[in-house]
């Protein structure tokens, strides 16, 4: 008998999931002090904490959409929702930075296989021309996560310790798994070989450019050991990202990136602007966060009010961003919300000193959501527009990965940035990179005014990266007009939409 196909249940059951995941890459944020504290560890190290889960989570992301296609999306996701969440517990159980930061590895190796199944369900239940709405409650469930995060974050390690930034996962993850179980159908699976040569180059690639920008600092951009040197290391891993192109390029079987996807222009410009989105939103927070608690002196969860109106214009206006992105052209959207982000970023860049009125800042942070309401949705409706059913897996999981190199090399940027501009704004002698004194609410005056200097300067990063985003998506095509779109049945009763002609 055939089965009813309900796609907006299913996408609400996946969002939860999504919802939880987005949220641990940026709650971490706003505990960061308390971590450092907690555990007796340095900045670099408590970077690490986020890094670490970036890069697991970023990786995989190319072979995770594959799977998908090949077991069908709906186990991905489970099996992935089950890593996660007991990751979850792990992280909040650790005793040390090091056992945090493997517990992180193996949480970002759960969102992984999650991650690119949210995606590929919309591309293959909706039709095209019906997608913005759905994008829309993606894209705006993406851009609530990465703010709420931090304010979720704040109220829990005040009230109960930054321990249950994760545990607050186990009762989530109990309740997505229940409503994936229930709402999701299983949908047809595809065939697929997997490139396993690609998968080495792109993780190797990848570590050794993340690794080497984010400890260059600590070893003043000279040797980490014996006659290896950090720029070494950076140039390597890029050398050894381009040999993972040409692979794929050569390829004759079926390859981890099928560059054919990069024909569509508006998915490789779709994949740059987010890649531009998850750099910026990634590394905005860490300046914000250590100005307000270690200048000003405020909770976490003061710190985190901040964003307030960020988080609360952002999701009142997402879904009609969703519902209009199907009647205009969503580049127009999506230029006029980069350009608001990388303002809000000026302002607040220009606004911080030590004697601000705190108030002031408000300002700002409500640009920022008018600026996030006007980024996701346009963005993953671009790019998955012209998707067929069969690609799904493969085209989620190229933005998905995109979007996290993006956060991925955001968080270890704006770390070197930040030590950087410390050592330089700090009198010698300080101990400006990694002092307890400077996380642990006792920065003493004198050096509020070099520190404050260093946050606003580092804030000028992300909003350069959100005006190169902006220029990326000047130059979308309008999406092209679907004329038809049919769902069709698959002989074992799993819903499969199918392309009508065009």
């Amino acid at each position: 008998m055939d089965k009813t196909l309900r796609p907006w249940p299913a996408l609400w059951a996946l969002v939860v999931g999504f919802f939880m995941i987005l949220i641990d890459t940026t709650i971490v944020s706003v505990a960061n002090p308390a971590i450092m504290k907690g555990l007796d560890a340095d900045i670099n190290s408590v970077i690490w904490v986020t890094s670490a889960y970036l890069l697991a989570y970023a990786v995989p992301l190319l072979i995770t959409g594959r799977l998908g296609d090949r077991f069908g999306p709906k186990s991905l996701y489970l099996s992935g929702l089950a890593v996660f969440t007991l990751a979850s517990v792990w992280c909040g159980l650790s005793g040390d930075i090091t056992v945090l930061i493997v517990a992180r590895v193996v949480q970002g190796l759960g969102a992984a296989l999650m991650t690119p199944q949210t995606m590929a369900v919309i591309t293959r239940m909706f039709p095209p021309n019906k997608r913005g709405a759905a994008m829309g409650l993606w894209g705006s469930v993406a851009g609530m996560a990465t703010l709420i995060g931090p304010i979720l974050g704040g109220v829990l390690v005040d009230a109960a310790g930054w321990e249950w930034i994760f545990f607050i996962n186990l009762p989530i993850g109990i309740v997505a798994f229940i409503l994936a179980w229930r709402l999701v159908p299983r949908l047809e699976t595809h065939n697929h070989r997997f490139d396993i040569l690609g998968v080495l180059l792109s993780a190797v690639g990848m570590f050794l450019v993340v690794f080497g920008i984010q400890e260059g600092e600590s070893y003043d951009w000279g040797t980490i050991a014996g006659s290896i040197s950090v720029w070494g290391l950076i140039i390597v891993g890029v050398l050894v990202l381009v040999a993972f192109v040409i692979w794929q390029a050569v390829n004759k079987g079926e390859p981890l990136l099928p560059l054919a996807l990069f024909r569509d222009r508006n998915f490789s410009l779709a994949n740059a602007g987010i890649t531009t989105v998850g750099f910026t939103v990634t590394s905005m927070s860490l300046p914000l966060v250590f100005f307000y608690q270690v200048v000003r002196g405020l909770t976490p969860t003061q710190s985190a009010l901040m964003l307030i109106p960020t988080a609360v214009l952002s999701g009142a206006l997402a879904p009609f961003v969703g519902k209009l992105i199907d009647r205009v052209n969503p580049r127009t959207i999506a230029v006029v919300g980069l350009l608001l982000l990388a303002g809000g970023l000026a302002w607040y860049s220009m606004l911080l000193s030590p004697d601000v009125e705190i108030w002031l800042l408000l300002f700002p942070s409500a640009v920022l959501g008018l600026a996030n309401a006007g980024i996701w949705a346009p963005l993953s409706s671009t790019a998955t527009h012209n998707l067929p059913p069969r690609q799904a897996g493969a085209g989620s999981g190229v933005y998905n990965t995109t979007r996290q190199i993006g956060a991925v090399l955001g968080s270890a940027s704006i770390a070197a940035l930040i030590q950087s501009r410390l050592a330089a704004e700090l009198p010698a002698g300080t101990g400006s990179t990694s002092t307890d004194f400077t996380f642990s609410g006792a920065l003493p005056e004198f050096l509020h005014e070099g520190f404050t200097a260093a946050m606003s300067q580092a804030l000028l990063l992300p909003a350069a990266v959100a005006v190169l985003g902006a220029i990326l998506v000047v130059f979308f095509e309008k999406p092209r007009a679907v004329t038809g779109w049919v769902q069709t049945q698959t002989a074992t009763g799993a819903a499969e939409p199918a392309p009508a002609a065009s």
